[in-house]
């Protein structure tokens, strides 16, 4: 037998069904706001997990540069990026030698203002220039002595050499030569893989979000311009060395040669020349001689005179008695 549902017990059955359902409602909003919350805090630690990768990224080239140092200890690369860079130079065959050559000459010339103009008209001729140049005179105002120091193409420097050696009289010559293909070819491998690094960095410094990432990044990046200025002036150094070669050339006058006496003429010239001649020879043998008397004549001057008075005066004051008593005698008055 069935007992009919009261309509307390109906109330009762709804409240408890509706508060099932909020219930069931607000564990749903939870577990969407959990995962809603979990994807927006993943994003940000993606974010700082990239930053980090990014500095240990410029971390790790500063490490690898500094490890992975090529020779002066200054420049540094990846070492993957100089492998790279090296095939590539290997590829493209056989480098012309760079060769770096100087030299000296050194020459005699009556007139060397002459021959410093032909020097002139040699480094016309093959393309060349004077860059240095020093001259010395002397007392008549007469160019004594030159220095020239000359920049002549590389391909001209061995003619340049032999034409200079015929302006004067030879008196040396030398030439030295090196060899500088390797470094030529290491600072242009220098060159390039520090500009592909330079472009990495780049990239890195757009993408990154932190101020300290920005600032590390530019750190390595004004390294890295640093040491390729530096290696595009040593570039431009060894280009202008091997493509110009360097000649000192040292121009001296002859000594001047001592004129020959002539023969003197006879007659009554040459009598009358050669007794002023002798009299001058006289004269200066007199001169001399007087000059050494002198002295002595001073000498005998100072301790002579006093001793002649004083012996004057004694021999005065002994002829007075003696004169005294030889007058005779007054007579007496008578």
């Amino acid at each position: 037998m069935t007992r009919p549902r009261t309509p307390v017990a109906a109330v009762a059955g709804a409240l408890a069904a509706l508060l099932a359902l909020l219930v069931l409602a607000g564990c749903g909003t939870g577990s969407s706001d959990d995962a809603m919350g979990g994807e927006s805090m993943a994003e940000p630690m993606m974010d700082d997990a990239t930053m980090r990768g990014l500095a240990e990224e410029v971390a790790g080239g500063a490490m690898d540069s500094t490890s992975a140092s090529m020779g002066d200890g200054d420049m540094s690369v990846d070492a993957a990026d100089v492998a790279e860079s090296a095939t590539e130079e290997g590829a493209e065959g056989a480098r012309e030698a760079a060769i770096i050559s100087t030299g000296t000459v050194s020459l005699r010339a009556d007139d060397v203002g002459d021959a410093r103009f032909e020097v002139q008209k040699v480094v016309d001729r093959v393309g060349g220039q004077v860059t240095d140049s020093e001259t010395r005179t002397d007392d008549d105002g007469e160019v004594r002595t030159a220095r020239l120091v000359l920049r002549v193409p590389s391909a001209e420097f061995t003619e340049t050499i032999d034409a200079l050696e015929k302006v004067a009289d030879l008196e040396a010559s030398s030439t030295t030569s090196e060899d500088v293909t390797s470094q030529v070819v290491d600072t242009d491998v220098r060159i390039r893989v520090q500009r592909q690094s330079i472009a990495r960095i780049e990239q890195l410094l757009d993408r990154a979000g932190s101020i300290r990432d920005i600032v590390a990044v530019e750190r390595q990046l004004t390294d890295r311009e640093a040491r390729l200025n530096s290696l595009l002036r040593q570039q431009a150094y060894l280009a202008d060395q091997t493509s110009m070669s360097t000649i000192t050339v040292h121009l001296q006058r002859h000594p001047s040669e001592e004129p020959e006496e002539e023969d003197g003429d006879d007659g009554f010239l040459a009598g009358l020349s050669a007794g002023w001649e002798a009299l001058g020879t006289v004269a200066v043998g007199l001169a001399t001689v007087a000059g050494a008397v002198l002295p002595f004549a001073v000498l005998a001057l100072v301790l002579g005179l006093p001793g002649w008075l004083l012996l004057r005066g004694a021999v005065r004051r002994r002829r007075t008695p003696g004169s005294v008593a030889a007058q005779p005698a007054a007579p007496a008055e008578g």
